[in-house]
Formats: structure tokens, sequence, C-alpha cells
């Protein structure tokens, strides 16, 4: 099943790494019988699948945990969840960059914002 299009406003990072000497160097990898800079389209297109599948299911679990917990702001859900994730990163157990995490948690927002106005619709009866 091929994955939807791409959104403009997933990262698209150059190639990332440093080799040592004075002269610059260009940073480039052999993928079959070419040399690339950069993630290929197919595993870009597998990092935003990961990514969107993992802002899904965060989202879906800020909602269900904000449903649990009526006291606990939307705010601080988020920002407990951001930092899981981040954490998670620096612990090497995530193998996401820091643009893939401002990503991710833009996502999230936009997902919770669907789930919240789904929850609670606008009443459009009485509007003229």
């Amino acid at each position: 099943m091929p994955s939807p299009a791409i959104p403009e406003d997933f990262p698209r990072e150059p190639a990332q790494g440093t080799v040592g000497g004075y002269q610059p160097k260009v940073l480039l990898r052999r993928t079959g019988d070419k040399l690339i800079s950069g993630l290929t389209d197919e595993e870009r297109s597998t990092r935003y699948d990961a990514c969107e599948d993992l802002a899904r299911q965060l989202a879906f679990y800020v909602h269900r945990k904000l449903a649990e917990n009526q006291s606990r702001s939307l705010r601080d859900a988020i920002f407990k969840i951001e930092s899981d994730v981040t954490g998670k990163v620096s612990s090497g157990q995530w193998d996401i960059t820091a643009a893939e995490i401002t990503w991710l948690m833009k996502r999230v927002r936009e997902l919770l914002a669907e789930k919240l106005q789904d929850d609670y619709p606008r009443d459009t009866s009485d509007q003229t």
C-alpha cells in the first residue's frame, strides 16, 4: 500500500555527519550505483510513515489520558509527551532527528485539535 504524499512541512534535512580535515568535504553515500547526499525518496517516505504513526499513537494516548483525568491540562499533557519523546531520543531508544521531533509534536497538536473538536462539535443550529 503506497503511503500518502509527504507533507511539505515534513523535514528534509541534508545528510548529517562530519569528516576530519582542513578542506571542506561533501558527505555522500553509495546507494546502488548512485552517490547521494541525504535521504532517498523511499527512506524519507519510511521516516514520514513512522513519524505519522507515532504522532497518531501519541495523540490517541494524550486524548485518552485527558478523558481519564479531567484535572490535567492539555498543555501539561503535551509538555509531558514532548519531554518523554526527547528523553527516548536522547537515550538512543528512538532514531528521530530534532527537526522530526518538532514536526511530530506539531502533528500531535493538530490531531488533538481534530479529536477535541469531534468531542465538542460546534452548535451551528442557532447561527444566522
